[in-house]
């Protein structure tokens, strides 16, 4: 069970007021009770500071509930033998407040009870006929209604920090979930910008030391072609810098797949055609389109061996849709054996809540389409 706080000035408030109540009552002439008035107060007063230190070391050993338990028990019940005002008696209700926050409501209200059936069974030994004096009547009402404002007040500060605790423990699964996401998301830009550049520039290469001999001219224009994907990479890499910053300007996305044709590998040839109008459509919405047609045209050139990829995106007033065909050599489509582009893209679409077809065949070439609703998010875009 957990064990909560208490609430830390209720205590030595009572302390305090028994205190000066008790010192009253000694200066004034008022103790009636057995014995030296000197030496029972001075060990009322050792008795009370006892209480206080009791207080200071629950505060630094709060797992020491039980022997702090016993240890209150014993300290109270010796103030009110040497108190003779009677005021100490309300000192009975932190038993059962201490007691909620550690041990829970059966505890307190056991402990609450014997409180009760204690100052009745002195009552009984010490006062016959209290039933019939006002005083003890009062005293023992006063005790039943500081117990249950008591416990009602540990109720309800146990409840708010109950409460407090599952929004912290709240607080951090979302936090734990908001970094898993933020993971998956630059996941998912490294694999569709860094190695869509990086898979042109790995062809280039191996172009340039193909005809490093054969034809140095096309080596060299090889070359130059692998250097531009470098510093095509170099500027995905600072736009992603500023999406972290939240610095980033958005192209438009006829433009960013006009680039995705143009990145200067001979094969495949992509052509592209853009028809619609991007207002209305986020920018959540546009990169997933966006992301979708490059890991596509990745695919057609990494896998495919295509020699022709066509890229055709129609954005209508409710749903936009990317159709990329290429004459590759095709696949099997297995979503169980799906490598990481195809899964990036279709938790990027998903989130959209956009869905994703792959229609392939061995030999036949491949077909990826892509639906994306017109949704809200172009007026935060």
């Amino acid at each position: 069970m957990v064990a909560y706080v208490p609430v830390r000035w209720v205590s030595p408030l009572l302390y305090g007021v028994v205190l000066v109540g008790g010192l009253y009552s000694a200066a004034a002439g008022l103790d009636d009770g057995p014995g030296p008035t000197a030496w029972r107060t001075a060990g009322f007063v050792t008795v009370i500071g006892a209480l206080f230190a009791l207080e200071a070391a629950g505060r630094r050993r709060p797992a020491a509930r039980v022997p702090l338990l016993l240890a209150r028990c014993t300290l109270i019940a010796a103030v009110v033998l040497l108190d003779a005002s009677g005021l100490s008696q309300v000192l009975f209700v932190l038993l059962p407040f201490t007691a909620y926050f550690a041990f829970g409501r059966t505890t307190a209200l056991a402990l609450g009870t014997l409180c009760l059936a204690g100052l009745l069974t002195a009552y009984l030994l010490t006062a016959p006929g209290w039933y019939r004096d006002q005083e003890h009547v009062s005293d023992l009402l006063m005790l039943c209604v500081g117990l249950v404002l008591a416990i009602s007040m540990a109720a309800v500060a146990v409840g708010e920090q109950r409460a407090r605790l599952e929004l912290e423990a709240y607080a951090a699964r979302v936090a734990e979930l908001s970094a898993a996401t933020e993971r998956n998301r630059l996941a998912r830009d490294i694999h569709d910008s860094l190695g869509h550049h990086l898979t042109a520039m790995s062809v280039q290469l191996e172009m340039a030391s193909d005809f490093r001999s054969l034809d140095p001219d096309a080596a060299q224009r090889a070359l130059n072609e692998a250097r531009r994907s470098v510093r095509l990479a170099l500027g995905d890499v600072r736009q992603s810098v500023r999406a972290l910053r939240d610095e980033a300007t958005r192209p438009t996305l006829s433009a960013a797949l006009a680039a995705l044709a143009q990145d200067g590998v001979a094969l495949p040839r992509v052509t592209v055609e853009v028809s619609g109008d991007e207002d209305g459509y986020g920018a959540v919405e546009l990169t997933a389109l966006y992301r979708a047609a490059q890991e596509a045209v990745t695919n057609a050139r990494r896998h495919a061996r295509a020699s022709q990829v066509t890229v055709v995106v129609q954005l209508a007033g409710d749903a936009a849709r990317l159709e990329v065909t290429d004459d590759g050599r095709g696949f099997a489509p297995d979503a169980d054996a799906a490598g990481f582009g195809l899964l990036g893209m279709r938790e990027r679409v998903h989130l959209v809540a956009g869905s994703v077809d792959v229609d392939s065949s061995p030999g036949a070439g491949t077909r990826v389409t892509v639906t994306v609703p017109r949704g809200a998010t172009a007026k935060s875009g």
